[in-house]
């Protein structure tokens, strides 16, 4: 029976760790130990920024919302629970929206939580 040389296997799962390693500085680059290691380090930083994005677009979107309800003098909190009372069901995401291209909307959506709070 035929003796079963490994070097091919290693040579691939090497040549697939550098190509994914490719773009870093330095040895990690091409140096398969460290290019592994920054591999996984950069696939953990890449799990948790993934997660990450969300609330920080989230925080975006309650900033610009916050900054359009200062220019109808209304709060944040108060506009919420606005929306809230008067059964009106729109994202965050889709309020950043109106308060940077269609105010004159968002000044009838704040007018109606202001009709529910009051």
């Amino acid at each position: 029976m035929a003796r079963v040389k490994r070097g091919l296997m290693r040579h691939k799962r090497h040549k697939k760790i550098i190509a994914k390693a490719s773009g870093y500085w330095g040895r990690k680059k091409n140096v398969f130990s460290r290019a592994n290691e920054q591999v996984m380090k950069s696939g953990q930083y890449a799990f948790r920024d993934r997660r990450a994005k969300k609330r920080d677009f989230r925080r975006l979107w309650i900033a610009r919302i916050s900054a359009a309800c200062g220019e109808s003098d209304i709060k944040y909190s108060q506009f919420i629970n606005g929306l809230t009372k008067s059964g009106i069901q729109v994202n965050r995401k889709m309020l950043s929206e109106l308060a940077i291209a269609d105010m004159d909307a968002f000044k009838a959506i704040v007018a109606q939580a202001k009709s529910a709070i009051a």
